[in-house]
This record gives structure tokens, sequence and C-alpha cells, in this order.
């Protein structure tokens, strides 16, 4: 590892503290005042007090939040491994800026903003609303080498902890990991088996459609990246840089961001559960800040969350990505705010304990 890139890496994942212990206690003696059973409200009394242990605080104001979309293409695509052509990297890019896409929608409803950023989509776009941080124009294709060189890949990881920096001194303290990148199942399986050890069959799935054929086909694509690059499992980084892809890492930097400036990093489906598992590896004290969404059907999410010691909060059935699922569960980490604040304790409603 060039010293450069070491300092890169140390610079970003020095500064995240461990969850603060005195804010998780204050929540949960909170918790237990209200007038209901101890922790009858399940999985949002755990959302309650693992936000307190983030931020320090034991009734945070989450109430800014961003959905960061990450976009890059692959060069894994040319093997003909997805149902769509590259060509729709751009074109949703487009989308998600003219606020028509499903990421769009949803977080309109959850009065979040969406932060499109392209890193390494291999089109020129130009768009007033676009975040334009391209490291290169898509990576090369893994099944015939690496994807890009340790040094673009620590590069895109310093995109997204800047942007999240950013964001956080204007006051957003929860962020959703978001991407967009034809192709981009494959990379995420490859990575999941290069880092995790789960068999081939188990972490491919079925991307954006395909059928029997293509998937037997992606299959032996995934088998030749992984000989071809014989990435090591003991450097995260390598895999990274290897088998991954340029908005994964993004991705990577988000959640290390969020650690670093104490927010909340809610992650996606499979593609953000691949770079969350970089980041848990690169830095395990960011993994208490992370907050897994939902259960993605791309097949390998189960394994994937596993690998990287998260519980979704829901099952939803979703494959979109694009952070649709993250989003979403803003309305549940609302919640568990509005049951801090709003409900009454046992004291103030006049209501017997035992």
């Amino acid at each position: 590892m060039t010293p450069n890139v070491s300092q890169q890496l140390q610079f970003m994942t020095q500064s995240i503290k461990p969850m603060d212990l005195d804010a998780m206690e204050a929540a949960q003696l909170r918790l237990d005042s209200l007038t209901k059973p101890p922790g009858s409200l399940g999985k949002l009394e755990a959302i309650a007090k693992q936000a307190a242990g983030i931020t320090g605080e034991s009734l945070p104001d989450l109430s800014r939040k961003a959905v960061i979309v990450m976009a890059g293409d692959h060069g894994v695509c040319e093997e003909g491994i997805s149902a769509f052509p590259a060509e729709v990297t751009p074109q949703m890019v487009l989308n998600f800026l003219g606020g028509g896409a499903a990421v769009n929608v949803l977080a309109r409803h959850a009065g979040a903003d969406v932060v499109c950023v392209d890193i390494g989509v291999n089109a020129d776009l130009q768009h007033p609303e676009l975040v334009s941080r391209k490291i290169r124009k898509g990576t090369a294709n893994i099944a015939k080498g690496a994807a890009m060189s340790r040094e673009e890949a620590v590069a895109a990881i310093r995109v997204g902890y800047d942007l999240v920096c950013e964001l956080a001194a204007k006051g957003t303290r929860v962020f959703a990991t978001g991407e967009m990148g034809i192709g981009n199942t494959t990379p995420s399986a490859a990575m999941l088996v290069a880092l995790a050890g789960i068999p081939l069959e188990q972490a491919v799935g079925r991307g954006t459609g395909i059928d029997d054929a293509r998937l037997r086909h992606k299959r032996g694509v995934i088998e030749r990246a992984l000989q071809v690059n014989a990435a090591d499992p003991a450097d995260p980084l390598d895999v990274l840089a290897k088998l991954g892809g340029l908005e994964i890492a993004g991705l990577v930097g988000v959640i290390l961001g969020a650690a670093a400036n104490r927010a909340v990093a809610v992650i996606d489906g499979f593609i953000s559960s691949a770079a969350a598992l970089v980041a848990g590896r690169l830095a395990p004290q960011a993994l208490p800040y992370m907050m897994a969404s939902h259960m993605s059907l791309e097949q390998g999410h189960a394994g994937m969350l596993e690998a990287v010691g998260l519980s979704p909060m829901i099952h939803m059935d979703m494959r979109l990505g694009e952070g649709t699922g993250a989003v979403l569960c803003f309305h549940l980490i609302d919640a568990a705010g509005k049951i801090m604040r709003e409900m009454a304790t046992f004291e103030s409603a006049g209501v017997s304990q035992s």
C-alpha cells in the first residue's frame, strides 16, 4: 500500500468514535418510562437507542435526511451479464435529476433530499443539480483484470466521505446509500464471494431480471473475475479495487463519513450492502453507525447482511436499488423519534407501572 493511500484511509477512519453509551442509557431510561410494556415496540425502540448512541444525544433531531445516489458504469457489462444496456446508467441519472425516479418519489414523501453524484458514468453529463466527481469513465472489465487501481478506489471513497462531511456541516444527520450502475450486482456478488467466502451459487442472483441461461453465464463471468484477479480477502481495499465499482467505493465513503460525523448511515440493498461490508472491514468502529433498511429479493443479500452483521428493518420484496428501501425506512426512523418525544410517560399520564 502506498503511503498516500494508507494516509487517506487513516484520515477517513481515525475520527470515528465509539457509540455514546451515556446517551444510549438515557434513551433506554426514557423508553422504559413510556406508557407501554418494556421493549414492546421492538425495532422502533432499538432504532431510537441506536440513534442516541450515534449522535450522542438521547433525543436527537434527525429531521434533515438525504439519500446519496452514486452513479457509475461497469466494464463487465461487455460480457452481457445484464438485461439492460449500459446506456441506461446515464439515462437514469438524468431521470434522478429530473425528479422522476422511484427514489425521488419516496424521498419527497419522506422529506429527504436526493443528491445525485456522477462518480464514474461512462458519458459526459451536465446538469445544474448534478454533483460531478468523476474518477474515471467506468471501471475496467473485471473478467479480464482489475476494475480500478487502489488509488482510484481510495479517491472514490474520499468523494463519498467529503460529500457527507459537507452535508453534515449543513445539518444533515441521516444518510441513505443509493446507487445506479447497470451491471453492478455482478461486482457486488464477486465481492461477497471474495470477502465472505459464500459459494458462487448462493451469492449470484438475477439482478435486473435475467433468465436462467444468462444467470449461468453471469456466474461463469464472476468465476473468471475471481480467478483472474485473485483478490486478497484479508485486504478489503484490494477486493474493492479489483472486483468492485466506483459507485460502490463512493458509498464506502458515505458510510465512513456518516460515522465520522456521528450521523446515521441507512444501508439500502445488495449493492449498498457490499459497500457496507467493505466499510465494516476497513473500519469496524463504523459498524454501529449503520442501520440495514430492508431485505432485498436479490439472492445474495441475506448472506451479505449476515457477513456485515446487520439485521434489516423490513421485508418488502424490493430489488430496485437507487436507495429506495433505505429511504422508505426514513419513516421508521422518524416514527422512533416521535415515540420518544410525543408518547406519554407513566408519570405524566397517571398510569400505574405495577
